[in-house]
């Protein structure tokens, strides 16, 4: 069976890229701005402490948690014995700082993991996500693993390893959001519906052949459920009607087409079960509240999935 998780990861771009990282011993504390609309923070080794926008209190981290911060200004994070007294300032701008000559027995080693999505993906995992949420090591062994693996890469600087750090850093963040899923409910939305067992044939039906006039009854046959069973099952998970869901599964693949290729409009309009291009085009400019002409136009000439451009 298809696996549609994976299918729309790839349609709204995700990426996980390892964006900085250090190694300090004793009592330190780092602050910055947090950029990135969305951002994990990996404790590679020893413990520390992270404070952000929307936190009364620090959150701990020790060996193996990863934080997952949502739409987060600002960062500041410490290690080292609690106490009086300075600690010494470590500037996250210098990326990978003294990795190379870590020892993770006996150093704080953080590493920092961009995450991009596309405009499209805002509502699949900005909004179903939240604002602060911390994956534990012991909730996922691949976690852990994938996480030796990244600093095994940025510290030792092979030949290629630029290239391997930007695999694991997408596999590091799959790692981070199976945890996630794992480990508590998500709520009503694309995660929650894409994940539920129940309502995997219905999705499975919708995904494989978009274009095709669905109907509820066909849907809920396939989830062998009643129709009005089907319809408040698939409301409470997907937070929207099965109709609507699917409405906005099709805006995905034409925003994706847009981007990406020289799709004439009418054609792109029959591909995806529309009657016209004008009817394809209302239901478009409802969605992201632009024609599919200008949405082409814009995102082939913007970046995406950062606020403004991360420091030098």
């Amino acid at each position: 069976m298809a696996d549609q998780l994976s299918e729309v990861l790839d349609l709204v771009e995700v990426y996980g890229a390892v964006s900085g990282g250090f190694a300090a011993r004793g009592r330190w504390m780092a602050r910055s701005p947090c950029y990135d609309a969305m951002k994990l923070i990996a404790m590679v080794s020893g413990h520390g402490r992270l404070l952000t926008d929307g936190l009364d209190e620090p959150v701990e981290l020790s060996a193996g948690d990863v934080a997952i911060l949502n739409n987060r200004t600002w960062l500041e994070y410490e290690g080292g014995p609690q106490g009086d007294g300075p600690r010494r300032q470590i500037s996250p701008e210098e990326n990978f700082t003294g990795l190379s000559e870590a020892d993770p027995t006996t150093d704080d080693v953080v590493l920092g993991i961009a995450v991009g999505i596309n405009a499209a993906g805002q509502e699949l995992l900005l909004q179903t996500l939240p604002p602060v949420g911390v994956v534990r090591a012991s909730a996922s062994a691949p976690l852990r693993t994938i996480l030796d693996q990244v600093f095994d890469e940025v510290a030792g600087r092979r030949t290629g390893s630029a290239f391997a750090i930007r695999q694991y850093g997408q596999l590091l963040f799959l790692a981070v959001l199976r945890a996630y899923l794992d480990q508590m409910e998500a709520p009503p939305g694309w995660l929650r519906v894409l994940t539920d067992e129940r309502l995997r044939p219905a999705v499975a039906l919708m995904h494989n052949e978009p274009a095709a006039p669905w109907g509820l009854e066909e849907l809920a046959r396939s989830a062998a459920m009643s129709r009005s069973t089907f319809a408040r099952h698939f409301r409470a998970s997907a937070g929207m009607p099965p109709l609507t869901y699917l409405s906005r599964y099709r805006m995905l693949l034409a925003q994706r087409a847009l981007r990406q290729n020289g799709t004439r409009i009418g054609a792109l309009a029959a591909d995806l079960g529309y009657a016209s291009e004008a009817a394809f085009s209302n239901a478009f400019k409802r969605e992201t509240g632009e024609s599919p002409l200008r949405y082409r136009h814009r995102v082939r000439n913007e970046p995406y999935g950062r606020r403004r451009p991360t420091p030098a």
